[in-house]
């Protein structure tokens, strides 16, 4: 009989499903216990540590940049302010892809190759979580363009920002100097807490020379901010301190009277007050505007002015290094006064030449060429410097010894920097015996004295020295130190001066009356100048040979190339009777002093009227 077939074995089913259900409740709880071990270690063990996580991921602390210090002339005219401009930045830590989101943003607006270069190089010196600038001085066009697209662009940011704004370009440029965008070599000097969100610092002239004051002091906020890094609200500010606005001596009337004077020609023009030492214009041509630098010229325009001719990032003013020509000789007619070896009354002979003792070779006076002969049978120091003859500080300076000059024109500030509040000044060269073994190696000779005496040879000077030099003559040897600035926020600021030197009133009045006859004298070097003035200027013509002439040979203005001409040089001081303005004026390869001699006739009547009627009889 067949056997049956269980079909069902309820006995081994219940076990089996015990054991699944068993299994199952123990992989249930041992997955309870992960998750509970896990909401332990995040809730309690690990809470503080993922708390500030998210915070760090929901709250931001953003630098909030200073507002820069404003600049005023005397007259408080705005000679710098900030412009509210939009700039294009990306986080990098919050963009997926850069590259993708640069070639969006290239089809949004348009970028240059030089811009992604740029945007390239600071990207490298940023900080994290700092917008790195792309574009800048968006247009309302392309700020909307960016805002239709922003879900497409995470990361990207369009900033409001205030610029650095020149109003006068051109005009003041080598006197205020520019700011510019922080290069790789400034951001490892700089201090990273006080430019922290800022993108700018002074990189030459009263900017520079001012950073510390204009930049201000870097503020804060706490700000909350969604996953794709949009703020949603501020949670806590520290207000950022703006810098210091300041006001300079400078004047604009007599800024733009000096430029328009000196026109299309190389040269300098300094003025001052020389009762405060309060710079009233400082131009120097030809000039650049100053806003092509703001956020970082093309490399097109640098080499322009690069690789001008006319050097125009040149500062002549306190950079350009001079014969001082005839322009010494009313400090040299001090020198022998004080000195003793001269009088009013001395009086030299003079047949158009000089010749040291025992040497045979001639050192021409300029009107030799002219007259064929000298100024006068005997000429004084009056006459000497009213028609700048050169035979008399021949004579002169053989007596003094290039020491004893060096130490009489020292005090007037050639020879070194007038400590005047910008950057680049150079120094000068004011000779001696040691200076040329010190910078030479070499013995002094008794020639390079007759060279010197006229302001030629080694001697060099800047037009702010000279400006200088001129208010020591106009204060009868007081010397301040040259400032531009005049007052922070309101406060003036206290003239700096230096020990005056000790001179004779009576030596001072002679030097006074030669340089009024310079002017006003019927044969001062200067006296086209007079024609039509309603004051007294005191002033000195002065030549700066460029290359040597041969003895006996004849200069022929015309047949020497323009470059290789002589400079033209003139410093005056006005009203002479109680002085308020000095002037110092250089015209490269002008030709002579009649090319800078006009400038300070105008320069000075704007100063003291406002405006100027007189025109250049040339």
């Amino acid at each position: 009989m067949p056997q049956p077939i269980a079909l069902k074995d309820p006995h081994r089913e219940s076990r089996i499903y015990s054991a699944r259900t068993v299994a199952a409740i123990v992989v249930v709880l041992g997955m309870l216990g992960v998750i509970f071990a896990r909401y332990y270690s995040l809730q309690i063990t690990d809470y503080q540590q993922y708390v500030t996580q998210s915070d760090r991921n929901r709250v931001q602390l953003q630098p909030l940049p200073p507002k820069r210090g404003l600049i005023y002339d005397r007259n408080g005219i705005l000679l710098a302010d900030n412009r509210p401009s939009f700039t294009l930045s990306v986080i990098k830590e919050r963009v997926g892809d850069l590259e993708d989101t640069l070639s969006v943003l290239g089809e949004l607006v348009p970028i240059s190759d030089s811009e992604f270069e740029r945007f390239q190089t600071r990207l490298k010196r940023r900080r994290p979580y700092e917008p790195v600038a792309l574009r800048f001085r968006l247009t309302e066009e392309e700020q909307a363009a960016l805002a239709v697209n922003r879900y497409r662009l995470p990361g990207v940011v369009v900033e409001a920002q205030l610029l650095r704004h020149y109003p006068h370009g051109e005009l003041f440029s080598h006197a205020l100097g520019y700011v510019g965008r922080i290069n790789e070599r400034e951001a490892l000097e700089l201090d990273e807490s006080d430019y922290a969100g800022t993108d700018h610092v002074g990189k030459v002239g009263i900017e520079k020379y001012y950073e510390d004051m204009l930049h201000g002091d870097v503020g804060y906020q706490n700000v909350e901010t969604n996953a794709h890094g949009r703020v949603l609200r501020v949670l806590e500010r520290n207000s950022p301190k703006p810098g210091a606005d300041i006001k300079l001596h400078l004047d604009i009337r007599l800024q733009q009277a000096a430029f328009d004077a000196l026109g299309d020609r190389r040269g300098a023009v300094v003025a001052m007050d020389p009762k405060t030492g309060g710079i009233l214009a400082l131009v120097s041509t030809p000039g650049y505007d100053t806003n092509l630098f703001v956020n970082g010229i093309s490399s097109k325009n640098y080499s322009a002015l690069r690789d001008s001719p006319d050097v125009p990032l040149f500062n002549r003013a306190v950079q350009g290094q001079y014969p001082p020509g005839s322009t010494i000789k009313p400090m040299m007619g001090m020198a022998g006064l004080e000195s003793g070896l001269v009088t009013p009354e001395t009086t030299v002979p003079d047949p158009g030449w000089y010749s040291l003792p025992g040497d045979r070779h001639r050192y021409r006076d300029w009107i030799l060429r002219i007259r064929g002969t000298g100024h006068a049978p005997e000429v004084d120091l009056k006459m000497a410097i009213a028609e700048s003859c050169d035979t008399y500080f021949y004579d002169l300076g053989r007596r003094l010894t290039i020491d004893t000059m060096y130490e009489y024109l020292a005090p007037y500030g050639l020879g070194d920097r007038t400590g005047v509040d910008t950057t680049n000044e150079r120094k000068g060269v004011l000779p001696s015996r040691r200076w040329k073994r010190d910078a030479l190696g070499q013995p002094w000779y008794p020639g390079e004295t007759i060279s010197a005496s006229i302001g030629q040879g080694y001697m060099l000077a800047t037009p702010m020295q000279l400006a200088v030099a001129t208010a020591v003559v106009a204060s009868k040897g007081e010397r301040r130190i040259p400032r531009f600035l005049q007052s922070i926020n309101g406060e003036p600021q206290a003239a700096t001066e230096l020990a005056p030197m000790q001179a004779s009133e009576d030596n001072w009045a002679v030097v006074y009356d030669g340089m009024l006859e310079v002017v006003h004298g019927k044969k001062g070097t200067a006296k086209a100048l007079a024609e039509g003035i309603r004051y007294k200027m005191a002033g000195k013509t002065g030549t700066a040979q460029v290359i040597g002439i041969a003895q006996g040979a004849v200069y022929n203005e015309d047949e020497v190339d323009e470059r290789h001409r002589h400079h033209g040089l003139f410093i005056a001081f006005a009203p002479a009777e109680a002085p308020t303005i000095a002037v110092a004026i250089i015209v490269e390869n002008g030709g002579g002093s009649s090319a800078a001699s006009p400038i300070a006739r105008k320069v000075i009547d704007t100063w003291l009227f406002g405006s100027t009627d007189f025109e250049d009889p040339a």
